[in-house]
């Protein structure tokens, strides 16, 4: 991680209150990064700017390989690195892409229109992309601009990729004056193509940049490399590769296993919240049936006082054998006794009929000796529920006259 940038300049100042304006910013013109990442960008920019104040950051317009367009934020400036005990600056530009920290930003080298890319460069496409091993091996949230600026810087050393096409001064400035970029617009190949030979310059340019190791004028200007320094720079170049394709090897079997673990986490959780619905359904059945149990509790107390009871009473009267079908209903009237036999004699049918279903359907009896039967006990049943009828509507005359005597009575 970063740590917090103090401004120290009113340029630093200026800075700070730059990007707290363009990363509030809500609405259509909102800059596209996740809301809980745009602190750390800032702090990201604010430590790029104190390390390296030749970097400032910009506002503009990234167009996409597919024609899309999106207002990012981007690192304009210059790179300083060393190359044969001079220090020269490399035209940058640093793109904050939407995945931005998560990810890492797009780099191009920007030249003017007196330098040329190298062609070919380990790090450098002819379209100006950087492809470092910094940013190939991007590792969120440990990652950060300085760091990459600071990476810049050491591979540009070992082969740089930015040439200028007028010949050198004889006695160069050893440091000269960086002077960073003002242009928004990120290069491309067509805009480096072709260049008209330029004029000698009495001074050199703001930004000094190295000859071609293997020259650019004729055979009595030509400068080789000593072989010794070629074979070292080789196996160097050769041992970062291996490095940074043992690290992209480890880091794949690494976020292979993470999703194995966030797939197992994403199983667990489901079955987390499955456990905790099914252990509530089973405590409130428990709650259910422990309600279920009071009431038969209840039940069986109230049925055993009244058990005690009619024993009791049955004892007191003498009578040893009580006849279930018979003598424990007692009809109160004649109404009462008649809607008795009448329904006792509807559910015997009812159980007849249901033996007779059962009976034919295991073929015990004929189906159309089925059929004679169940009519004849349906007609017999039709009779019995119509007489029950009868009678229900004559106990309800019976009470409602019994009421309207009591009434009478209560009002005489």
């Amino acid at each position: 991680m970063v740590p917090p940038a103090v401004p120290s300049s009113p340029s630093s100042q200026y800075t700070q209150q730059f990007l707290n304006s363009v990363l509030s910013q809500r609405g259509p013109e909102a800059l596209p990064y996740s809301e809980d990442l745009k602190w750390l960008i800032r702090q990201h920019l604010l430590a790029l700017i104190e390390a390296y104040p030749s970097l400032q950051p910009k506002t503009g317009i990234f167009t996409h390989n597919d024609g899309r367009t999106v207002y990012l934020l981007q690192a304009d400036g210059t790179v300083p690195m060393l190359f044969q005990g001079v220090t020269y600056n490399i035209p940058v530009v640093i793109w904050l892409m939407e995945s931005y920290p998560r990810h890492p930003p797009l780099v191009f080298v920007n030249p003017t229109r007196d330098m040329i890319i190298k062609r070919p460069h380990p790090f450098v496409n002819p379209s100006g992309i950087v492809a470092i091993p910094y940013l190939q091996s991007w590792i969120y949230p440990s990652s950060n601009l300085v760091e990459l600026a600071r990476n810049l810087g050491h591979y540009f050393s070992r082969d740089p990729p930015l040439y200028s096409q007028r010949r050198p001064n004889p006695n160069p400035s050893p440091t000269p004056n960086p002077s960073p970029s003002t242009s928004a617009s990120f290069p491309n190949s067509a805009s480096i193509g072709s260049h008209s030979p330029a004029i000698r310059p009495a001074i050199p340019p703001p930004r000094a940049f190295p000859q071609s190791p293997y020259g650019t004028g004729s055979g009595s200007e030509r400068v080789m490399d000593d072989p010794s320094e070629v074979y070292k720079r080789n196996a160097i170049n050769k041992l970062v590769e291996n490095l940074h394709s043992d690290i992209l090897g480890l880091r794949k079997a690494r976020e292979a296993d993470m999703d194995g673990m966030f797939n197992a986490q994403s199983a667990l959780k489901l079955r987390d919240v499955q456990l905790s619905n099914g252990l509530k359904e089973m405590q409130d059945e428990k709650e259910g049936l422990e309600q279920q149990l009071q009431m038969v509790l209840m039940n069986s107390d109230l049925l055993e006082g009244w058990l005690k009871e009619n024993e009791a009473k049955v004892m007191n009267l003498g009578v040893t054998n009580v006849g279930v079908d018979e003598e424990v209903f007692e009809p109160c009237d004649a109404l009462s006794k008649q809607m008795l036999e009448c329904t006792a004699s509807d559910l015997a049918i009812e159980d007849v009929v249901y033996s007779l279903d059962k009976a034919v359907q295991d073929g015990a009896i004929p189906f159309d000796q089925y059929l004679r039967i169940v009519r004849l006990l349906s007609r017999e049943q039709f009779f019995h529920r119509a007489t029950a009828s009868k009678v229900r509507a004559a106990q309800m005359q019976a009470q409602v006259a019994n009421m309207a005597s009591k009434a009478s009575q209560y009002s005489l």
